[in-house]
């Protein structure tokens, strides 16, 4: 993919990782003209804010501090995984799970 495709849709893969919200502000940016690269982070990340929320829920129902804290460090190194590939221009599928994000989320890219 060309670069300069990259660079334009580079402002809108960053700002879907500011939150749920960045996320949903990001596919309506995303709307018209439609970027590959914005969409790929799209997909990624609503699919790291829903695991959040997802397993917040299940997490909040243990009474242990060791699994809060290696949930807590699980989310923090996804998103911050995605996050530099959106800043460095490339395509970093999250390991294991970025496909299915791809798949489940292919209707909104």
């Amino acid at each position: 993919m060309k670069t300069s495709t990259i660079k334009k849709g580079r402002t809108t893969a960053i700002i879907a990782h500011l939150t749920i919200f960045g996320c949903i502000i990001a596919l309506f940016m995303n709307q018209e003209p439609k970027y590959k690269f914005a969409s790929f982070y799209n997909k990624q990340s609503l699919g790291i804010h829903l695991y959040f929320i997802l397993f917040t829920y299940l997490v909040s129902g243990m009474n242990s501090w060791m699994a809060t804290s290696a949930f807590y460090l699980s989310y923090i190194l996804l998103w911050l995984y995605s996050f530099l590939g959106a800043v460095q221009y490339k395509y970093h599928l999250i390991p294991y799970i970025g496909d299915y994000f791809q798949k489940w989320f292919n209707k909104l890219g």
